[in-house]
C-alpha cells in the first residue's frame, strides 16, 4: 500500500470547531501515520456567521503546525484547503482570498446544509464549474435531497462536480443506512474521494485505514487507490 491521503480533516489548531490545540493537532497527524497516511490537505471551516477566522490567522498556525510536525519526525506532507460553506458569494469570497481552494488547486471542497435543494445544490456547483473551479461535494451521504436521488447525484457529476464520502460512513460508524448508502454510491462509481472529516482524537478521530480496507475488500485495491492515493494527487501541484 502506497501512503494515503487524507483530503478533509480539521486538525489546525484553534481555527475552527476541530483540533483546540497544538498537542491535538500532532496527536491526530501521529493517528494519521500510523494509518498509512501520508499527505493531508487540512480544510478548516469557512462558513459566514460561524467560522470566519481570517485567513492570515488560518496560514499563520498551519505554518506553526507544520513546523511542529517537523520537530516531530512525521512524515507526512500538509497542505491547506478549506471547507466551504456554499452561499451565494462563493465565488467573491474565493477570489479575494477569504477561502482556500485545495493546496492552491481548481478544487474547492464545498459544504452545503441539510435543508439545501436540489436546485440550490445545483446553482452553488454550476456557478463553480461555470468559473474553472472543480467543485468537490464534501461528505455528500449526509444531505437528505441527495439520498433519494442517485439519478441527481449523476447529474451533478456530469457537470464537473466530484464527490467525497466521509471514512466514519463507510466502516457504518454513521449507521447501517448511511454505510448502505455509501456502499450503493461506490457500486455506481460515484465516489471520487474518501476523507476522514477528523476533528479531534476524542470523538472524531481518523479512521482512514479501516475505510481504506472495506473499499480494498469490496472493491479491489486498485479502485481503493484510485480513490485514496491516485484522484487526491491530482490536487498537488
Amino acid at each position: 500500500m502506497r501512503g494515503l491521503f487524507d483530503i478533509h480533516c480539521h486538525i489546525i489548531p484553534g481555527v475552527d470547531d476541530g483540533a483546540s490545540d497544538t498537542k491535538e493537532a500532532l496527536a491526530m497527524l501521529r493517528a494519521e501515520y500510523e494509518q498509512g497516511v501520508r499527505t493531508i490537505i487540512a480544510t478548516p471551516h469557512f462558513r459566514r456567521g460561524m467560522f470566519e477566522t481570517p485567513r492570515e490567522e488560518i496560514i499563520r498556525q498551519f505554518e506553526l503546525l507544520k513546523r511542529e510536525a517537523m520537530k516531530d519526525r512525521l512524515g507526512i506532507e500538509l497542505y491547506l484547503g478549506c471547507e466551504y460553506h456554499a452561499n451565494m458569494e462563493i465565488l467573491k469570497y474565493l477570489r479575494n482570498g477569504m477561502a482556500s481552494t485545495m493546496a492552491g488547486s481548481r478544487f474547492v471542497l464545498t459544504e452545503f446544509s441539510g435543508r439545501d435543494d436540489k436546485s440550490y445544490i445545483r446553482g452553488r456547483l454550476a456557478a463553480l464549474t461555470a468559473c474553472g473551479c472543480r467543485p468537490i461535494i464534501a461528505h455528500l451521504e449526509r444531505y437528505d435531497c441527495l439520498r433519494k436521488d442517485i439519478s441527481f447525484i449523476e447529474e451533478l457529476v456530469e457537470m464537473g462536480s466530484y464527490v467525497q464520502i466521509n471514512a466514519g460512513s463507510i466502516i457504518g460508524e454513521s449507521g447501517f443506512f448511511m454505510k448502505s448508502f455509501c456502499k450503493k454510491l461506490l457500486k455506481a462509481d460515484l465516489v471520487h474521494f474518501v476523507g476522514t472529516d477528523a476533528h479531534n482524537m476524542k470523538y472524531r478521530p481518523p479512521k482512514i485505514k479501516e475505510a481504506y480496507s472495506y473499499i480494498s475488500k469490496k472493491m479491489g485495491q486498485d479502485r481503493a487507490d484510485t480513490i485514496f492515493i491516485t484522484n487526491p494527487q491530482r490536487m498537488i501541484k
